[in-house]
């Protein structure tokens, strides 16, 4: 680790540190009985004093558990005695569905509180997905304004378009895009025309049709066969970027 530390240094490379679970000390895991936040932060603290007893202070820190609980107190404990930046993340947090949901519990409840510097998702799922949750989670938070926030409504019994291929198409039309935009698709005149008036455009479902906003104004009404493809010109228009396919 010392010829690491002289080459970092050399480069003026930042090293991170990184403890997890799976990996604890084996006199840790018999001081605590298995990988709580209290030896999580123990062995972090081990590997801080190696790097400063080398005078080497260029470093990030990140404790990773798969147990939201324990990642959030982990950080939060480690938080109270070190000012180092730490690199956040639930690690092994799963599939696609499960791990972005323990993802943006961990790492949102942290950001909240005003841990954190850098983050990474990780999911048994292609490198674009963490990614794509990794966004949403900041964007969500309002830390970070990029690409479009879709908003959509469950479907009930006041559900007069067929709402849900509607808007998981428009998901996947919608993912890459880069302007930061508030998007609507609700499916009745109850709650959908509020949502698309506050949002930069958006879909009402009316029977059989849609009033289409843009802006908080009514632009026109639209068939329902229609209306996703109207929407999606019209972000085109906005935002100069190309979302519809030749084949969509």
């Amino acid at each position: 680790m010392k010829k690491v530390i002289d080459l970092a240094r050399e480069r003026k490379v930042p090293v991170r540190i990184g403890v997890n679970s799976g990996s604890v000390e084996k006199d840790l895991l018999a001081k605590y009985g298995h990988p709580t936040h209290e030896a999580l932060v123990e062995s972090a603290l081990r590997h801080i004093r190696f790097f400063e007893d080398n005078d080497f202070g260029l470093i990030k820190i990140s404790l990773k558990s798969s147990d939201v609980i324990t990642t959030i107190q982990s950080y939060r404990l480690l938080a109270e005695k070190t000012d180092y930046p730490f690199h956040l993340g639930v690690t092994e947090a799963g599939t696609l569905v499960s791990g972005a949901i323990k993802s943006a519990l961990g790492i949102g409840f942290l950001l909240l509180e005003g841990i954190g510097d850098t983050l990474r998702v990780s999911l048994t799922a292609e490198p674009e997905e963490e990614m794509f949750v990794a966004w949403s989670i900041l964007r969500a938070l309002k830390l970070r304004q990029r690409g479009v926030e879709l908003i959509s409504c469950p479907t009930c019994g006041r559900t007069e378009i067929d709402l849900i291929p509607m808007v998981q198409k428009a998901e996947a039309l919608l993912k890459n895009v880069k302007t930061p935009l508030r998007v609507a698709i609700m499916g009745c005149v109850v709650n959908g025309p509020g949502e698309a008036k506050e949002a930069d455009v958006g879909i009402a479902g009316g029977r059989g049709s849609g009033i289409l906003f843009k802006k908080g104004e009514r632009v026109e009404k639209v068939p329902e066969p229609e209306l996703l493809e109207r929407l999606l010109a019209e972000l085109e228009r906005m935002t100069g970027e190309k979302i519809r396919s030749s084949k969509s």
